[in-house]
């Protein structure tokens, strides 16, 4: 990834991170699905069939803004 600079205060570069899942039976990471959120009889996300791509984090380190950035398919 080529080096970025923070859209809030412009300093740079950002810090590569990621965003911790820590639901139940979790991966130890979140990711990105398209589409809009639907849920289903017990109120989970409905996720079936859908692409899902990791997310990855990045962190100014001079006001600590975040970025993120669906980067590639799991």
């Amino acid at each position: 990834m080529a080096e970025l600079h923070c859209t809030q205060c412009q300093a740079g570069p950002l810090e590569e991170g990621f965003v911790e899942d820590g639901g139940q039976s979790s991966y130890g990471y979140s990711r990105w699905i398209p589409g809009p959120l639907k849920r289903g009889v017990f109120g989970g996300a409905k996720r079936a069939g859908k692409q899902r791509w990791v997310i990855t984090a990045l962190r100014c380190p001079a006001c600590g803004h975040l970025e993120l950035f669906a980067t590639g398919p799991t």
